[in-house]
C-alpha cells in the first residue's frame, strides 16, 4: 500500500503544478495592471481639479455667467476629483490591462483564433473610447442644454459636484458599452449562435429593446433615451454588415477549397 501511495503522489503533484503556475502568472499580470493604473493615477493626480473642470465644461458652458457648482458634503471637493482621476487612470490603462489579459489567454488559443481575436480586441477598445467621446461631445451639450432651459425661470441651477460626477460616469459607461454592439453582433454571427437572416427579421424587437435599454441607462427624458437608442440601433446594423461580409468570405473560401 505504501508503494501505491508513493506512485500516486507524483501524479498528483504533476496535475497541480500547471494550475499553480497559471495562478502565479495570473497574479503577476494582475499586479502589473494594478501598478500601471496606480502610476497613471499618481501622474494625473496633480491635475485632478483640471480634469474635473474639463468633464464639467459641457454643463458649465450653459450656465449663466458667474454660476458655479456646489458641494453639499464636507469631503466632496476632495473626493469627487479624486474619484474621477482614478476612473480616468483606469480608462487610460485599459489597453495595457487588456494586453495583460490577452497575454495570459493567448497561449491556449489556435493560430486562427489569435488572428481573429487581436482585431476584435483592438476594435473593442476603440469603440469603447468612441462611445465615451460621443457622450461627451454630442450627448452632454444637447442633454444639458435641454435640462438648463426647461426649468422654471426663478430656479437657479446649482449642481452638486458629486451628483454631477455620478451622472456623467453613468453615461460614459452606458455609451461605451453601447458602442460594443457591433462586436457582440459580429461574434454571435461568427459563432453560429444566430444568423444574419434571423437578426434581420428581429429588427422591430431590436429597436424596441434599444429604447428600453436607453430608458434604463439614461435619465428619464426622451432626448437622452433617443441619443442612446438610435446609435445603438445603427451600430447593430453595422454588426450585421460585418456579419454578411464574413459569411460571404467564408462561402468564397469554401468554394475555393472545393475547386482545388
Amino acid at each position: 500500500m505504501s508503494m501505491s501511495g508513493d506512485s500516486q503522489e507524483p501524479r498528483k503533484d504533476q496535475g497541480q503544478a500547471p494550475l499553480i503556475e497559471h495562478l502565479i502568472e495570473l497574479r503577476s499580470r494582475l499586479m502589473k495592471a494594478v501598478v500601471v493604473i496606480l502610476v497613471v493615477f499618481l501622474g494625473l493626480y496633480a491635475f485632478a481639479n483640471d480634469i474635473y473642470s474639463f468633464v464639467a465644461e459641457p454643463l458649465m458652458a450653459l450656465l449663466p455667467e458667474g454660476s458655479q457648482m456646489i458641494a453639499t458634503e464636507v469631503a466632496s471637493p476632495f473626493l469627487a476629483p479624486f474619484k474621477l482621476t482614478l476612473v480616468v487612470a483606469v480608462f487610460i490603462a485599459i489597453p495595457f490591462v487588456l494586453h495583460q489579459a490577452w497575454a495570459f489567454v493567448a497561449p491556449g488559443l489556435y493560430d486562427n483564433e489569435k488572428a481573429l481575436a487581436i482585431p476584435i480586441l483592438v476594435s473593442s477598445i476603440a469603440l469603447f473610447y468612441a462611445g465615451a467621446a460621443f457622450a461627451y461631445y454630442v450627448v452632454f451639450p444637447l442633454l444639458f442644454e435641454f435640462f438648463t432651459q426647461t426649468g422654471p425661470e426663478n430656479v437657479a441651477v446649482m449642481t452638486d459636484i458629486n451628483q454631477y460626477l455620478n451622472f456623467v460616469l453613468k453615461l460614459f459607461f452606458a455609451f461605451g458599452v453601447a458602442f460594443e454592439i457591433p462586436i457582440a453582433t459580429f461574434l454571435l454571427i461568427l459563432s453560429g449562435a444566430t444568423t444574419v437572416e434571423s437578426l434581420s427579421k428581429k429588427r422591430p424587437y431590436i429597436i424596441l429593446g434599444c429604447f428600453v435599454v436607453g430608458m434604463l441607462l439614461t435619465p428619464p427624458d426622451i432626448i437622452s433615451q433617443s441619443l442612446l437608442a438610435i446609435p445603438m440601433y445603427l451600430l447593430y446594423e453595422v454588426g450585421l454588415l460585418f456579419g454578411r461580409l464574413v459569411r460571404r468570405k467564408a462561402k468564397a473560401d469554401d468554394a475555393e477549397e472545393q475547386e482545388t
